[in-house]
C-alpha cells in the first residue's frame, strides 16, 4: 500500500514496494528502490530519494525519514531513522537501528552502522564509519580501533537474527526465505 501524497512524485522509472508513505513535496527519482514489503518506509515531505538509492523498511526497524532530507544515489538505508535536515551523500550506508540526528551530513561513501546514534549536527567524513551509541568515527584505516565498538554492537542478530558465529549456509538459506515472494 503506497500512500503518496498528492504534492509528491514518484518516477514512473522507479521500484516502490509494501508499505509507503511519501510526504508532500518529496521526490523519489529514477530507479530508485524503495522496499517496504517487510517493514514500512515513511519519507517526510521536500524529501529527494536520488537515483539508485535503496531504501528497505525491516519488521523490527522500520525506515523513517524526517522532512527535507537529501537521499543522495547509490545509497543504502536499512532498517534506519534519519532526522530533518539530514545529508546523505552518494554511497552513504545507514544500517538497521541506526538513527542520524537533526543536521548531520553523512559524506561520500560513509558509513552508520547497526544500532548507532549520530547527535544532531555530526558531520561523518568521506568513507568513514560511525560506530556506538553515541556514534564515534573512525577513519577506514583505524579498523582494529572500529572493531572494539563495532563487535559490541551485534550486527548479525540485528540483520540476520542470528548469533554471531552461525554458518553462512544458514544465514542465507533465513535470507533466501524472507525474500521468496508470498505468491510462490
Amino acid at each position: 500500500m503506497v500512500n503518496l501524497h498528492s504534492d509528491a512524485w514518484v518516477s514512473p522509472h522507479a521500484i516502490v514496494n509494501g508499505d509507503v508513505t511519501v510526504g508532500a513535496g518529496s521526490r523519489v527519482l529514477d530507479l530508485a528502490v524503495i522496499h517496504a514489503v517487510n517493514g514500512p518506509v515513511v519519507i517526510g515531505s521536500d524529501v529527494v530519494v536520488m537515483e539508485h538509492a535503496v531504501v528497505r523498511g525491516r519488521a523490527q526497524h522500520p525506515v523513517v525519514i524526517g522532512d527535507s532530507v537529501l537521499v543522495g544515489p547509490h545509497t543504502h538505508l536499512n532498517g534506519t531513522h534519519v532526522e530533518d535536515e539530514v545529508f546523505i551523500a552518494t554511497g552513504a550506508s545507514l544500517f538497521p537501528g541506526s538513527r542520524a540526528g537533526a543536521g548531520c551530513e553523512l559524506r561520500i561513501n560513509s558509513v552508520l552502522h547497526v544500532n548507532s546514534r549520530l547527535t544532531p549536527g555530526t558531520v561523518v567524513p568521506i568513507g568513514w564509519i560511525a560506530a556506538g551509541d553515541p556514534a564515534e568515527l573512525f577513519p577506514p584505516d583505524r579498523h582494529d580501533d572500529l572493531w572494539a565498538v563495532q563487535k559490541t554492537l551485534d550486527f548479525p542478530g540485528t540483520v540476520y537474527g542470528v548469533d554471531r558465529g552461525t554458518p553462512m549456509r544458514e544465514i542465507m538459506r533465513r535470507q533466501s526465505q524472507l525474500y521468496t515472494p508470498k505468491d510462490s
